[in-house]
C-alpha cells in the first residue's frame, strides 16, 4: 500500500484529501507544516508528498526545495493563488514532479498521484545493472548514482534520473521533446509545456562546467536535444 503525505495547514482540505485517498488503497498521513512532515519521514518510508504552496508560517516551495535534495519522493504541489507560469516554473524547477490550481477534482489528483509514483527510480535499478561512462562522468544505473571524477556523486530527482537515462541511452541522437516527455513521465504536458525545459536545465547545472554554454545537452531548436558525447556502457552482474 502506498504511503502519501499530504501537507496543509486547513484541517478540511487535510480531512478531505485523506478520506479519498484512503478510497483508493492509500495510507495516508496528514500534517500540518514542514516539522511534522520530517518527523514521519524520519521514521517511514513515504512513497509521495502533497504539499500546499500557502501554508500558514512558512512557503510551501521551501518543502518542495529541502525535500527534492535530500530524497527522490514524488512531490506534488497544490495552490488556489500561485498559477502564473512562473510559478509553476519555478516549482518544477525547484523538484517538484506536478502542480495543480485548485479547485482542482479528486480523480485528477489522484490520477496525478499514480502518475508521479508509478516508475521509481529504485525499480529501474533493480533491473538495469549498466554503468554509463561519459567524459568525467559515471552513471551508475542500479546504485542511482551519478559521479564526477573529481567531485564525486551528485544527487538527483527522480525527474532528472529518467531525463539522463533517456539521454545517454540515445547519445548523438536528436530526441524530441515529445519523446522526452514519455520517457520521463511528466505529466499533463499540455499545461506544463516547458517541464522538459526545466529538467534540461536542471541537469544542465549538474552536469556542464557552464549551463549557460552547455557541450554536453545541446538544444535542437524546433525539435529537441541532443546528449552530445561518447557513451561506454559497463554491465555488471
Amino acid at each position: 500500500m502506498k504511503h502519501v503525505v499530504v501537507v496543509d495547514d486547513d484541517p478540511n482540505i487535510r480531512a478531505m484529501l485523506s478520506d479519498y485517498l484512503v478510497q483508493h488503497a492509500m495510507r495516508v498521513t496528514a500534517v500540518p507544516d514542514s516539522r511534522s512532515l520530517a518527523r514521519v519521514h524520519a521514521t517511514e518510508s513515504i512513497d509521495a508528498i502533497v504539499v500546499d504552496l500557502n501554508l500558514r508560517y512558512e512557503d510551501g516551495l521551501e518543502i518542495v526545495r529541502t525535500f527534492s535534495t535530500n530524497s527522490d519522493i514524488p512531490m506534488l504541489i497544490i495552490t488556489g493563488d500561485r498559477l502564473s507560469e512562473a510559478d509553476k516554473v519555478v516549482g518544477l524547477e525547484l523538484g517538484a514532479s506536478d502542480y495543480i490550481g485548485k479547485p482542482f477534482g479528486l480523480r485528477e489528483l489522484l490520477a496525478r498521484l499514480r502518475a508521479a509514483m508509478r516508475v521509481k527510480p529504485e525499480d529501474r535499478s533493480r533491473k538495469d545493472r549498466k554503468i554509463f561512462k561519459f567524459g568525467e562522468w559515471s552513471f551508475n544505473v542500479r546504485l542511482r548514482r551519478l559521479t564526477h571524477i573529481a567531485t564525486g556523486d551528485v544527487k538527483l530527482t527522480a525527474g532528472e534520473f529518467n531525463l539522463l537515462m533517456a539521454l545517454v541511452s540515445s547519445p548523438k541522437q536528436v530526441l524530441s521533446r515529445e519523446q522526452l516527455m514519455g520517457a520521463t513521465r511528466l505529466h499533463n504536458e499540455e499545461i506544463f509545456d516547458r517541464s522538459i525545459d526545466v529538467l534540461i536545465l536542471r541537469l544542465r547545472r549538474k552536469l556542464e562546467k557552464n549551463a549557460s554554454d552547455p557541450k554536453l545537452i545541446l538544444t535542437e531548436r524546433g525539435i529537441g536535444y541532443v546528449f552530445d558525447a561518447d557513451v561506454d556502457i559497463e554491465e555488471r552482474r
